[in-house]
């Protein structure tokens, strides 16, 4: 069993908030921060409430997060009006054309979320700090190790925060300052850094007879740095490459631990998404875990990606709202003969999981066999010149089919654990750091790394073919093998900015935007109540 699940989580009224959000107070339980750190029990709830809050931040489901911000404005996914369906007052074709304004609802819900999950990470950092081993009930190592596992957590948070934002509050008292001044990205990445770099060796090696892929250990702590750095100039305006190679290669080598064993590549392309990842794969370094025949629990994409008859072609419980597609330039930069293609999308005629009989359409295509196709256009009006955000039907674009639920009487059925960090990431930041370091140029230690990885995309025979040399792997070509790879990740925004492509409108039917569109803005409701927030640059309060 994950043990993450193994302790009762308590009610979320017991822990405060740090952000700036204005909530009305209702009183849940009359547990306290005075009478609550006991024992063993209460503070290791207090250590893993910041995970199970994660998941509505971090993870690919129905709730309005850093997932949708990073993946939604980017040149990949999308969710087109379809027919009656999927406007939503316009939040998904403002993500998508890059026209947010500071009174989006899913900025102002992502920017909640996440000053939520700091409160209740500085709930447990300040109650473990200012009380002492024996009260608890733990060994003086537990709690030093708690604490530093909360404080790692905390900075991956403020990491998304610095990423979506920019310019945010660094709070790290639970009510205190009550109006927070906005500190400079420069400020939350060395604030980030040095929590971090104070940590990361009193963090545990990923364990596999610890089952700690779902917590902070040293190798999480080392893949994060590594992002840190590959992103540096971005956030900084100073390059890192090398810091960047050195926790890749802490991690290449092991020496953060590994989950079963060794830490090495997945062989398969399905290994690292199954509903048996937990155990299937070797790569994890993150993941937030789920175990839904266990706790209920599962990673929601259903919502967000399912078509309204899904359950029939998962052969699960599950149906969606037909939102999110793979956009037609993103679907055709795969070629016919990756197989990430075929196994990680849907496309094409539709059957029922048990039946095989063609699974049929609820709106345009009501009665009809169900064809997904790449081209959102209302192909059932005869109209096929159009290519829009409003232009989708039912069918409209190619699905996610990466995480794989297994039918409804599977053991293991919606098992799925979300992945945060996986070694091919690691192997992916190291050789960019490469061939940055190298003026844009492949070196042949690049080109190795990124080989390892893609060879799994390819048959045997087309292998010879498909391999990068020297030659061919350009920066454009790195970010579009890194767009394959980590598709529907939760990555693409961010890696577009890194590589200066965010704003330039090449893909499907992608406007140009002004710099400014590459952090969001402080959400209106945010900067009104609080006047020491400022507003980032190209926004009007």
């Amino acid at each position: 069993m994950k043990n993450i699940y193994k302790v009762l989580v308590v009610a979320s009224g017991l822990f405060a908030m740090s952000a700036c959000t204005d909530l009305t107070e209702h009183i849940y339980s009359d547990n306290t921060t005075d009478n609550f750190y006991n024992n063993e029990t209460e503070v290791l709830s207090a250590v893993l409430r910041p995970y199970t809050h994660s998941r509505a931040v971090f993870a690919c489901q129905s709730r309005q997060n850093y997932w949708k911000m990073n993946e939604l404005s980017a040149d990949q996914l999308a969710w087109p009006v379809k027919g009656p369906h999927g406007y939503d007052d316009g939040r998904w074709i403002q993500f998508h054309y890059h026209t947010w304004t500071s009174m989006h609802a899913s900025i102002e819900d992502s920017w909640n979320l996440f000053f939520m999950g700091l409160g209740f990470c500085n709930d447990a950092i300040e109650n473990l700090e200012k009380r002492d081993a024996e009260s608890m009930k733990i060994t003086e190592q537990e709690r030093l190790a708690y604490i530093a596992e909360v404080k790692a957590n905390r900075a991956y948070y403020y990491m998304g925060l610095m990423d979506l934002w920019g310019n945010i509050p660094i709070v790290t008292k639970v009510g205190e300052p009550e109006m927070p001044a906005t500190n400079s990205r420069q400020e939350v990445f060395e604030f980030i850094e040095s929590e971090m770099l104070a940590v990361i060796e009193d963090l545990p090696l990923l364990s596999e007879e610890e089952q700690n892929t779902g917590r902070f250990t040293r190798a999480a702590g080392y893949a994060m740095l590594a992002t840190l750095y590959l992103n540096a100039e971005v956030w900084t305006g100073t390059p890192r490459w090398d810091d960047c190679i050195t926790y890749c290669d802490k991690l290449i080598k092991g020496e953060g631990g590994a989950a079963h064993g060794t830490m090495e590549l997945d062989k398969d392309l399905v290994s690292t998404y199954s509903k048996d990842n937990s155990t299937d794969s070797k790569e994890h370094i993150l993941s937030l875990t789920y175990d839904y025949l266990v706790s209920g629990l599962y990673c929601g994409w259903s919502g967000d990606f399912y078509h309204f008859n899904q359950k029939y072609i998962n052969g699960g419980i599950a149906n969606g709202n037909d939102g999110i597609v793979v956009i037609p330039s993103a679907y055709d930069a795969f070629a016919d003969n990756d197989l990430r293609k075929k196994e990680w999308m849907l496309i094409g005629p539709q059957y029922d999981y048990k039946t095989g009989e063609p699974v049929v359409g609820t709106s345009e295509y009501s009665g009809q066999p169900l064809v997904f196709v790449k081209d959102i256009k209302r192909f059932s009006e005869g109209k096929t010149d159009e290519s829009t955000m409003y232009t989708g039907e039912e069918n409209s674009g190619a699905r996610f089919d990466k995480y794989k639920t297994g039918a409804s009487g599977d053991p293991n059925y919606w098992g799925n654990d979300w992945v945060l960090y996986r070694l091919t990431e690691i192997y992916f930041d190291k050789a960019e750091a490469l061939m940055r370091k190298n003026g844009g140029k492949a070196t042949q230690d690049a080109v190795d790394l990124i080989n390892a990885c893609r060879q799994r995309a390819f048959s045997a025979e087309d292998w010879e073919n498909a391999k990068y040399s020297v030659a061919t792997l350009t920066m454009d070509e790195l970010l579009a093998e890194r767009g394959r790879e980590f598709i529907f990740e939760g990555k693409r925004r961010t890696d577009l900015i890194r590589f200066d492509k965010f704003g330039t409108g090449d893909w499907w039917d992608g406007k140009k935007s002004d710099e400014h569109y590459e952090i969001f803005p402080i959400p209106y409701q945010q900067a009104t109540l609080n006047p020491n927030l400022d507003q980032n640059p190209g926004y009007n309060q």
